[in-house]
């Protein structure tokens, strides 16, 4: 017999009993009155009394009133982009979170293969599960050269925490060839996943897509949930620090059911998490859309498990890991008590872990180093109107033309008529540091500049502003290894440093929220007048939402899927 067995068959007692709960079998979707008996950090048996499990040594919770779930799971998330995980994980556990399903798009494609095996040793020690994906954000070539090692990144599909291929780009994949097929093919023959980013994908083209990936969480309607559906793709619904999709998800299930829809947060930010919450948010909201909360749960639970293979996780059934969550509260999935492993981690407001560090090697603390020398900031004047990216709202922005004047031969940025300047620099370890700078209309009458290396999907700098300013914030992120500096009339007014790999705060995440709220206030005192500043300007890199973005060679045009520059013919 294996160490279950006995304690299942009332032979020996269990190291701890949850009594008197409504445990949620997300298989079925019911509650039912059961109690639940661990042993060895396994879920023993599920019987509707087990006072015969209690020994003098068994840990007893009373779970009276409360619903008893397997712990949530966040099926599409980012944790190394704001706030290195191991100082902010104790806030996802504190909601419920147990395990996290992460992309690593930012340690990843500075650093290739190395800056997912450190992501997964800042993070093997933690008492939170944490999977990731293999990032192809360094096989791809659309817009730059690619600098990434095929078999290298494809081995890493041997890891048993390494779900599969992290999230491509649809414009990358469909209808043309791309180095990143060799990842596609490897996860196919080791059986792991291929995740998707389809934003402003349907018809014959999602068809294409769906040929290539497993999953996707860009839909934002409940008509485009449904497609992907019946396309075979799983549908991950978000909620979090970039959109809120639940009403989407909502509408969807009214016509598909659960089945094939997973929750996740897409990234949940220094602010939000500490403010807001984790997971519980996510499942909570998909409840207020009018899922039924057993479905709510089982797309926090059960569903991601299965769809990424997470054996043993996403379940209460016998066998299965003691991951548990207590909640007093289903409508406002208020959550008492959360277990790990066995372990009880969080229980009455009380937190019983605490943040962690771990010392990333040198070269992750010194990975900004981009070129300051005045004329990567100058635009040689032109005799006719220039392209420009035109910022809209969230991650969109179009093209637009300007008539910029021109000072001393060279093409200038007004600021009281919302045109500004934007600068995108290379900082790939096999970069030279340069970069191109066009101009940005739409972010407001700035006064100043704004520079970060906390960019999608790329390693840059990416800055937005004019005059010297400019130049002052790159300098200044150079200086601090990494991070936001906003400078007015030379001086820096606001400051966050992300000294790990150009990305992360190692902060105290509390921390860094508030430095989060300076640059966000400063932004807006300076005259940004966008809804979400900090947002705006990291995904001006971004190519998996249209139309123009930017590169450190030119304007990356997303649908005609190359690079262009400022003349317009």
């Amino acid at each position: 017999m294996n160490d279950l067995q006995p304690v299942a068959l009332g032979d020996e007692p269990a190291d701890l009993v949850i009594r008197n709960g409504r445990v949620l079998l997300p298989e079925p979707g019911e509650f039912q009155a059961r109690d639940v008996l661990i042993t060895n950090n396994r879920v023993a048996a599920l019987p509707e009394d087990g006072t015969d499990a209690i020994g003098d040594d068994t840990k007893v919770i009373n779970a009276s009133d409360r619903v008893v779930s397997p712990g949530f799971i966040d099926a599409h998330t980012h944790i190394d982009l704001h706030q290195t995980f191991e100082n902010a994980y104790h806030y996802a556990l504190e909601g419920g979170t147990t395990t996290v399903v992460t992309e690593v798009t930012g340690f990843g494609p500075m650093f290739g293969p190395e800056g997912v095996e450190q992501m997964l040793a800042a993070t093997s020690y933690l008492p939170i599960r944490v999977f990731a994906t293999v990032p192809p954000q360094p096989l791809i070539d659309t817009f730059r050269p690619a600098h990434g090692d095929s078999e290298s990144l494809a081995n890493l599909l041997d890891d048993a925490r390494i779900v599969g291929v992290g999230e491509t780009d649809w414009i990358h994949a469909v209808g043309r060839d791309t180095p990143a097929e060799s990842l596609y093919d490897r996860a196919e023959q080791v059986g792991k996943t291929v995740s998707g980013h389809a934003a402003g994908c349907s018809g014959e083209k999602l068809q294409a897509f769906a040929s290539i990936i497993d999953d996707d969480h860009e839909a934002i309607s409940g008509e485009e949930i449904i497609e992907r559906v019946e396309n075979g793709i799983h549908a991950i619904g978000r909620c979090g620090s970039i959109r809120d999709d639940m009403a989407a998800v909502g509408e969807a299930y009214e016509e598909i059911g659960a089945e094939e829809i997973s929750l996740s947060t897409d990234g949940m930010w220094p602010r939000e998490l500490i403010r807001e919450g984790y997971m519980d948010v996510v499942v909570r909201r998909a409840i207020e859309e009018g899922i039924p909360p057993a479905d709510a749960i089982r797309m926090a639970t059960l569903n991601p498990a299965r769809h990424f293979g997470l054996r043993n996780l996403g379940s209460l059934a016998p066998g299965n890991i003691a991951d548990i969550v207590l909640i007093d509260d289903l409508e406002t999935v208020n959550v008492t008590t959360v277990i790990n492993g066995g372990e009880v981690v969080y229980n009455n407001h009380e937190m019983n872990v605490a943040p962690r560090s771990y010392e990333y090697p040198e070269h992750f603390y010194d990975s900004v180093n981009v070129s300051t020398d005045s004329d990567q900031f100058r635009v040689s004047a032109i005799d006719e109107p220039v392209r420009a990216i035109e910022y809209r709202e969230g991650l969109l922005s179009g093209q637009t033309t300007v008539s910029p004047p021109v000072q001393d031969g060279e093409l200038v940025a007004v600021p009281d008529e919302e045109l500004l300047k934007v600068t995108m620099l290379d900082r790939h370890p096999e970069g030279d540091g340069a970069g191109f700078t066009g101009f940005l209309t739409g972010y407001g009458a700035f006064e100043g500049a704004v520079a970060t290396s906390v960019v999608w999907e790329t390693p840059g700098v990416l800055a937005v502003g004019s005059g010297d300013d400019l130049r002052r914030a790159v300098t200044h992120v150079n200086e601090m290894g990494g991070g936001w500096a906003v400078v007015r009339n030379g001086e820096v007014v606001a400051e966050l440093p992300t000294r790990v790999a150009g990305v992360c705060s190692d902060l105290e995440v509390e921390e860094t929220a508030k430095l989060y709220d300076a640059v966000e206030s400063a932004l807006r005192s300076l005259g940004a007048n966008v809804e979400r500043p900090m947002l705006a300007v990291q995904t001006l890199t971004f190519p998996g939402v249209p139309s123009l973005k930017m590169t450190p060679s030119g304007y990356a045009d997303i649908f005609a899927r190359e690079v262009v520059g400022l003349e317009t013919v």
